[in-house]
């Protein structure tokens, strides 16, 4: 992309077309990019906000009303006290924008506005230029400070471009996305906001959680619908038995999904399922139709290649060679199977696994619900041993022991298994390992869970 480019906010420009879905009401293009420029208008003189608008379109509003005035979207792995003094310290001027009461001294807040709906008229098509900085996302770091990433305007519209094409709906201008997910997460962000700004589908205001909930929003849309979600929320989903309107696609990430969870949900909801690949420095970078293969395809335009003793991803939107953080199996530069968290590989004994694989197995028990193994750190004259945190109230610890000795090897069996009645996952399914190590040091000394 040659320097001094610029690229239009919306891929739909006409104003009468249809940005999003609102309450059940269309939100025109011409609507949209008004209450962009109003808020634009408003937003205090500062270089940083965190966008904490619960509500999708507000968010997608606040978004590109920072970009506007050339502001940066701070996207943190969690919202605790500590992190925020650190990035208040780190970006001087940061400040939050949010729809609803946000109750912190550590930032300045300002809330969204009222925006009156009358009077608004179709101006020019905004452009943002293509090397400006839009977003920071951070990974939580190996020390537990945040690692920065800058995310350009024109690497995050090449990969949501890329990966709106590869799931074939690139300008499908009748199709609504639907999230599960936040878009404060880089995986919400790109599936439900960006590919609406730049991908030419609609996007959808709400972020329902139970199913019940989901149901309702899809049956809120006229038209194609498209479900963005997580492994957790469509095993949630598929075992509520509550029934779906069609969904042509459904678009799944952030930890791996069971081939049997992607069959039933095929099958349940008439829906093509895929699963996307990335991770904060590259972004989206492969996708694979988890019912029908296990192997990943790049998007076009990235290849993959071994660099220093680990596997890399280069390319159109990539900056430079971006190490994963995964061990895979290349089949050629373009495919490649996933093995697993490099940071997730145990070896007890002289034999090694996955906690991917585990989980895999543990969850694929009936009667669990949900699960996950954990590795403790080593100590000095003590022996490690699994343990596993497990969702399962009609299962004895003997049946889920029973049930692993059938598919993993004896050295991994966990001693103990703890029993929960929900996991501390966070809003994208994740289960952050800081949150397991205060589960077992509460369960190690008696304390209520």
């Amino acid at each position: 992309m040659s320097s001094g480019q610029s690229i239009p906010l919306l891929r739909q420009q006409s104003p009468d077309a249809t940005f999003a879905w609102r309450g059940g009401q269309p939100v025109t293009v011409a609507r949209y990019l008004a209450d962009v420029r109003e808020l634009a208008s408003r937003l205090p003189d500062q270089r940083y906000v965190l966008n904490l608008c619960a509500d999708r379109y507000r968010f997608a509003v606040g978004f590109c009303a920072a970009m506007l005035r050339g502001q940066v979207s701070l996207l943190p792995p969690n919202h605790t006290p500590d992190l925020l003094a650190r990035l208040s310290a780190q970006y001087p001027g940061l400040y939050y924008l949010t729809d609803g009461a946000q109750d912190t001294d550590i930032l300045p807040v300002f809330h969204y506005p009222d925006i009156p709906v009358a009077n608004f008229t179709p101006d020019a098509m905004p452009e943002i230029p293509a090397e400006q900085v839009i977003a920071i996302v951070f990974t939580s770091g190996s020390t537990g400070d945040p690692m920065p990433n800058k995310k350009t305007w024109g690497a995050v519209c090449g990969s949501v471009t890329a990966a709106a094409g590869r799931l074939g709906i690139l300008d499908r201008h009748d199709l609504t996305m639907l999230g599960t997910v936040p878009p404060q997460h880089m995986f919400g962000l790109e599936s439900t906001v960006l590919i609406a700004l730049r991908g030419g589908v609609m996007l959808h205001a709400g972020k329902p959680f139970y199913p019940a909930d989901i149901g309702a929003a899809l049956r809120e849309v006229s038209g194609p619908r498209a479900l963005v979600t997580t492994p957790v929320h469509l095993r949630a989903l598929l075992s509520s038995g509550i029934a779906l309107p069609s969904v042509e696609l459904t678009v799944c990430a952030t930890a791996p999904l069971s081939r049997e969870l992607a069959e039933r949900a095929e099958q349940s909801y008439n829906t093509a399922l895929y699963e996307i690949y990335g991770f904060t420095e590259a972004g989206q970078i492969a996708t694979r139709r988890t019912a029908t293969t296990d192997e990943w395809h790049t998007l076009d335009g990235l290849s993959l290649h071994v660099c220093g003793g680990a596997t890399c991803v280069s390319g159109t939107f990539v900056a430079g060679e971006q190490p994963l953080g995964d061990v895979v199996e290349l089949h050629s530069n373009t495919t490649f199977l996933l093995h697993g968290r490099t940071a997730d590989l145990i070896n007890i004994a002289g034999k090694r696994t996955s906690l991917a694989s585990l989980n895999h197995h543990l969850n694929a028990i009936e009667g669990v619900h949900d699960g996950a193994f954990y590795m403790p750190d080593e100590k000095a004259g003590e022996t490690v041993r699994m343990v596993a945190f497990v969702v399962a109230p009609q299962l004895s610890n003997g049946e889920i022991t029973h049930a692993l000795r059938q598919s993993i090897d004896p050295v991994f069996l966990p001693r103990p298994i703890i029993r929960l009645e929900a996991l501390p996952r966070n809003a994208t399914g994740k289960l952050p390992r800081a949150s397991l190590e205060a589960l077992l040091r509460q369960a190690q000394t008696g304390t209520a869970i």
